[in-house]
C-alpha cells in the first residue's frame, strides 16, 4: 500500500528524483574512493617518507571531499523539496476526497480520524519519503560499493563480511516485523486521544455545568496511558536495534584488526590496506545503520499509508452526475416522490414513501416528534444524502442529475446547528454569494433581525471578527447570521431546519414576518418543533417514524390528525391552539 501511494504521488517529480539519484551516486562514489586514497597516502607517502606525494595526493583528496559535500547538499535540498511536495499533494488529495464525502461517509470515519489521517498520517509518509531520498538511496550503493572496495583491498579478510552483513540483516528484519502491529495499534490510539480531546474542548461548557472535570480527566488519562504504553512497547523494541548493530560492528572491527595484524606481520597485507579495510567496514555498517533507521520508520509509515488509502479509496455515496443538467425551465418547484432513506446496515429506514410538493410563493412546514426524520428529509434536497428509494425533484429534474453548482445556487439550507467560520461577519455572509455588496449584506441582516446587534454589539459592524464556529456570539445570534447568509445567496428554494429554535417569541415572529415579505416569490420549507412557528404555513406535513401521516392546514390537522393534535396540545392549550 505504501509503495502504491508513493508511486502515484512521486510520478510528477521523476526529473528531480533522477537528478537526486545521480547526485547521491556521485557523492557515494566520492565517499567510497576516499579510504583508498588514504591507503595510498599511507603506503606510498607516509611509509616511504615521500612528502611531495602526500601533498599532491592530499590536495586531490580535498577536491574529492568538496565534490562529495556539494553533491550531498544538492541531493538533500532536492530530497527535502520533493518530499514536501509529495506531502502537500497527498494532503490535498485527502482533503479533496473528504470534501466530496456525504454526511454518510463522514459519519462512517468520524471527524477525529479524518483529521489524524490528513495531518499525522501524511506527515509520517512525508518523513519516510525524505529519509528515503537522503538515506535509502545512499545505503545500498554504499553497502555494495563498500564490499567491492573491501575486496579490492584484501580478499581473504573480506570473509568477515560474509558473517557481518547477514547477521545485521536478520536482526533488523525480526525487529521490524514485530514493530508493524504495534505501530498500527499506536495510530488507532492517536485517533482515540484526538477524539477525546476534541470532545472535551467542544463540550467544555457541559463538563463544567455538570462538574465532570474529574471524570473527563480520568477518561483522557486512560486514553493517554494506553497510547504511552503502546509507544513504550515499540520504543523498547527500537532500543534493541542500535545496540545489536553496534555490537556486531565492534566485534567485527576486533576480528578485522586481529586477522589484519597477522597478515601484515606475514607481509601479505600493507598497513594502508588494513586502514582502508576498516574504513570500508565502517561504511558498510553505517549503510546498514542508515537502512535500519529507515526500517524503523517503514512499519509506521506503511500503516499510515493504508489509512490514507482507505480514505482515498472510499467513494462518496453522493456521485456527481455523468451528464449534469445546467439549465432548468421551471423555478422554485420542489417535489419528493415516494422518497426513502436507509443508513447502511440499519434494520429500519429513516424515511419511507415520503410524498411532498412545495411551490413558489407558498410556505410548507414539516413537523413531527424527535427522530421522525425531519432533518434527514431536508438533507435529501441539497444532496447531503441521496435517497435510497424514490426521487427528489427540483424544478422537475432529479437532484442526482443536476449540476452541483446549479443545485447549490437553487437551494439554500439553514442547518439545525448553524456553523460560522473564522473570519468576519462579512466573510461569513458572502459565503453564499461572494459578489454581494455591503448593501445586500445589511439588507439580509435586517430581514434576519440581526442588524441591530451587528451594529451595536459587534465592534466593526460587517468587519467584526467571528471566531471559529461562531463561539463569540450567542446561539440566537448564530442562527440569525446563518439565516442572513442564506438570504444573501437568494436561492429559489429556502430550507429552514429548525432555524428559529434559539430565538425568543418576539424575534421569531418579527423574523417570520420579514421573511414572508422577502421570500414572497420563493419556495419555503420550514422544519420546526415549535408549533407557533409553523401554524400559519400554507401546508403542514406531519411526519411520524419516517412516514407522512397527515398534510393540510393547521385547523384541518387539529380536527382530523391525532398525531398533529398531540404535538400541538403538548405546547399550547386548547384555546391557544384554536
Amino acid at each position: 500500500m505504501l509503495i502504491r501511494l508513493l508511486r502515484t504521488y512521486l510520478g510528477p517529480y521523476r526529473k528531480p528524483i533522477a537528478v537526486l539519484v545521480a547526485l547521491q551516486l556521485l557523492q557515494t562514489s566520492a565517499t567510497l574512493y576516499l579510504p583508498t586514497m588514504n591507503a595510498d597516502i599511507i603506503d606510498r607517502g607516509v611509509v616511504k617518507g615521500d612528502t611531495g606525494f602526500i601533498m599532491s595526493f592530499g590536495g586531490l583528496m580535498i577536491a574529492v571531499t568538496l565534490v562529495q559535500v556539494v553533491c550531498n547538499v544538492g541531493a538533500v535540498r532536492l530530497g527535502a523539496r520533493s518530499a514536501a511536495a509529495v506531502g502537500r499533494d497527498v494532503r490535498g488529495a485527502v482533503f479533496d476526497r473528504v470534501q466530496s464525502f456525504s454526511a454518510r461517509e463522514v459519519g462512517h470515519f468520524g471527524a477525529p480520524t479524518l483529521i489524524t489521517r490528513t495531518t499525522n498520517d501524511v506527515q509520517q509518509v512525508q518523513m519516510l519519503t525524505l529519509m528515503a531520498f537522503t538515506l535509502m538511496v545512499t545505503a545500498p550503493i554504499m553497502c555494495v560499493g563498500g564490499i567491492v572496495m573491501a575486496l579490492g583491498q584484501d580478499v581473504p579478510l573480506s570473509t568477515v563480511l560474509i558473517a557481518v552483513v547477514p547477521v545485521l540483516g536478520i536482526s533488523v528484519s525480526v525487529i521490524v516485523h514485530k514493530l508493524r502491529p504495534l505501530f498500527r495499534a499506536m495510530q488507532v490510539r492517536v485517533d482515540t486521544v484526538n477524539r477525546m480531546l476534541r470532545e472535551q474542548i467542544t463540550g467544555n461548557r457541559v463538563i463544567r455545568a455538570f462538574v465532570r472535570d474529574g471524570y473527563e480527566q480520568k477518561r483522557f488519562r486512560g486514553a493517554n496511558e494506553d497510547l504511552t504504553e503502546m509507544a513504550l512497547g515499540s520504543g523498547k523494541l527500537l532500543a534493541f536495534m542500535f545496540p545489536i548493530v553496534m555490537t556486531v560492528v565492534n566485534v567485527s572491527s576486533v576480528v578485522v584488526v586481529w586477522f589484519g595484524a597477522h597478515r601484515i606481520d606475514s607481509g601479505a597485507m600493507e598497513i594502508g590496506s588494513l586502514t582502508a579495510f576498516l574504513a570500508y567496514l565502517m561504511q558498510i555498517v553505517m549503510s546498514v545503520m542508515m537502512a535500519t533507521f529507515m526500517f524503523m520508520m517503514v512499519p509506521r509509515a506503511e500503516v499510515c499509508a493504508e489509512r490514507i488509502q482507505e480514505v482515498l479509496g472510499t467513494q462518496s455515496s453522493v456521485v456527481p452526475p455523468a451528464a449534469p443538467v445546467r439549465e432548468m425551465r421551471t423555478h422554485g418547484h420542489l417535489e419528493l416522490r415516494e422518497a426513502g432513506f436507509r443508513y447502511p446496515g440499519a434494520e429500519e429506514p429513516v424515511l419511507k414513501g415520503v410524498d411532498l410538493v412545495a411551490r413558489p410563493g407558498r410556505t410548507t412546514a414539516v413537523i413531527g416528534s424527535t427522530g421522525s426524520g425531519k432533518t434527514t428529509l431536508l438533507g435529501l434536497v441539497p444532496r447531503l444524502f441521496d435517497v435510497t428509494e424514490g426521487a427528489v425533484l427540483v424544478n422537475g429534474v432529479d437532484v442526482r442529475d443536476i449540476d452541483q453548482r446549479l443545485l447549490a445556487r437553487t437551494v439554500g439550507l439553514v442547518p439545525q446547528k448553524p456553523y460560522l467560520f473564522a473570519g468576519t461577519v462579512a466573510t461569513n455572509l458572502r459565503y453564499g454569494n461572494p459578489d454581494a455588496s455591503d448593501e445586500d449584506l445589511w439588507r439580509a441582516l435586517e430581514v434576519a433581525q440581526a442588524r441591530d446587534f451587528v451594529e451595536s454589539q459587534l465592534e466593526g459592524g460587517l468587519d467584526a471578527p467571528i471566531a471559529q464556529g461562531g463561539t463569540n456570539v450567542s446561539g440566537g445570534q448564530r442562527q440569525r447570521l446563518a439565516i442572513a447568509r442564506t438570504l444573501v445567496q437568494r436561492p429559489e428554494i429556502y430550507l429552514f431546519d429548525d432555524s428559529f429554535s434559539a430565538l425568543d417569541y418576539a424575534t421569531d415572529a418579527a423574523l417570520r414576518a420579514a421573511l414572508t415579505a422577502e421570500t414572497r416569490e420563493a419556495t419555503v420549507v420550514i422544519v420546526a418543533q415549535r408549533v407557533s412557528t409553523i401554524r400559519d404555513a400554507d401546508r403542514i406535513v406531519v411526519l411520524d417514524e419516517g412516514r407522512v401521516v397527515g398534510a393540510g392546514r393547521h385547523a384541518e390537522l387539529m380536527r382530523d390528525n391525532e398525531t398533529y393534535r398531540e404535538i400541538v396540545l403538548s405546547q399550547l392549550t386548547e384555546a391557544e391552539a384554536a
